[in-house]
């Protein structure tokens, strides 16, 4: 069960909006995009996921980092709004059977890790795996991204210090073969859902020829020759906020 989140503006605001991070991130550092989120009538709840922010786990499996946010649901709870950041876009398609029926539910997957081979597994785990290791300062990162903000840049920091490379590692060897387009079958009636993809001249966790294509209630958004990168959520949440049914 999840016990660790963080939340923004007020309960009883008439919007909700529930924010799903990626792997060695943590639930503050949705906080820009929240704030904006917040500034627009929502109450916004980001968890962390199993094996962050200091919580432990062993079984990374997508449907346990799932089946580990379901008490966010508890009492009939839902939302309006549900993105999920890298890893967190399989994790938010494999909510879709735990979902209200009868409430309308936008879905908005940033720059999602949909689909990789062996050698991208790879590749991410030596990645990412030094980013838990190594302490990099906020302005390293800064110098590194000029659109991110300090605040930004702090959060990066944080989150990568309480991952770890253990959780990194059986997090993409759990999920292999790392395939889950299949998970955009059977999309529920109530349901429509974005995806927002990074620059192809940059970085992008998505394979674009493995995008589900002409497929009813997806939309798919390709930000071309606009260099914005894996990190939407730092760079330009104003484009995330386009999609977002206010």
């Amino acid at each position: 069960m999840s016990i660790s989140a963080t939340r923004w503006g007020y309960p009883n605001a008439p919007k909700r909006a529930l924010l799903i991070h990626g792997l060695t991130m943590c639930s503050s550092s949705w906080d820009g995009l929240a704030q904006l989120l917040a500034a627009e009538g929502f109450f916004v709840v980001a968890p962390n996921l199993l094996g962050h922010a200091w919580r432990r786990g062993s079984d990374f499996r997508m449907c346990s980092y799932a089946k580990d946010l379901l008490p966010y649901f508890a009492n009939d709870t839902s939302y309006d709004v549900i993105m999920g950041h890298s890893l967190g876009g399989p994790v938010a398609l494999e909510l879709l059977p735990f979902l209200p029926t009868k409430k309308e539910t936008a879905i908005i997957l940033v720059d999602p890790a949909l689909d990789f081979n062996e050698a991208q597994a790879v590749a991410a785990i030596n990645y990412l795996s030094q980013e838990t290791m190594t302490a990099r300062t906020a302005e390293e990162h800064m110098a590194e991204n000029h659109a991110w903000s300090r605040n930004d840049s702090m959060l990066r920091v944080m989150g990568a210090a309480m991952c770890s490379r253990a959780v990194v590692e059986r997090t993409i060897r759990q999920n292999m073969p790392w395939c889950f387009g299949g998970l955009f079958k059977n999309i529920p009636t109530n349901v429509k859902i974005t995806i927002l993809i990074s620059d192809p001249r940059k970085v992008s966790a998505c394979d674009l020829e493995k995008l589900p294509r002409d497929v009813e209630r997806i939309h798919i958004r390709i930000l071309e020759n606009t260099g914005i990168g894996h990190w939407m959520q730092y760079e330009c949440p104003e484009i995330i906020m386009e999609e977002v049914p206010l």
